[in-house]
């Protein structure tokens, strides 16, 4: 399948579903990943797992829906997917972005494409989620994927992704290990 065929793309047979973003600041990434280490924050306190998912305007600026991560199969970023595409239109949900505290995995990837949300941005990656979890934790088996990887190529949609974001990342972690420090597996 390639993005360009004798039809076009999806994006050129379908532009009233692929209005123009948005661009984003620096600021602005900045303060949709707060807005999203306070859902994680809370959800910490809670003895929820450390992922949180914020769901942020075209405008750049306005949360409009957050989510925490539930349990090993209902991940912030899917559940958050899903309930924005209930209540929002797709050319709405185009311009929108994901902001979410680590790199989502492939269902949560897979989801936030097909809810038609047109940007990510993460701040701690997958890489760095296993060095805090460890090997053989029974609350995150971390796989060996990414985010852009699962994108890469894709005729039908181009969904941007912005991160790791260096600063923000190593502020997720050192947040994040309050509660992976007590779930990790002893080595023998």
């Amino acid at each position: 399948m390639s993005a360009t065929t004798e039809s076009g793309t999806a994006a050129s047979l379908l532009p009233h579903l692929f209005p123009e973003r948005k661009p984003m600041t620096p600021a602005q990434v900045t303060a949709g990943i707060e807005a999203t280490l306070a859902v994680q924050r809370r959800a910490v306190t809670f003895g929820k797992r450390p992922f949180a998912a914020a769901l942020v305007g075209p405008d750049n600026e306005t949360v409009l829906l957050t989510h925490q991560s539930i349990d090993q199969v209902n991940h912030a970023e899917s559940s958050l997917a899903r309930l924005a595409y209930s209540h929002y239109t797709k050319e709405f949900l185009w311009r929108c972005t994901l902001f979410s505290t680590w790199e989502p995995c492939g269902m949560c990837t897979a989801t936030i494409y097909w809810a038609h949300i047109g940007r990510i941005v993460f701040a701690g990656t997958n890489d760095q989620l296993y060095e805090l979890t460890g090997p053989g934790n029974k609350e995150n088996f971390t796989m060996d994927w990414h985010t852009k990887d699962f994108l890469k190529g894709c005729p039908q949609k181009d969904v941007e992704v912005i991160g790791p974001l260096e600063a923000e990342g190593k502020t997720v972690m050192e947040e994040s290990d309050k509660y992976w420090r007590t779930t990790r597996v002893a080595a023998s």
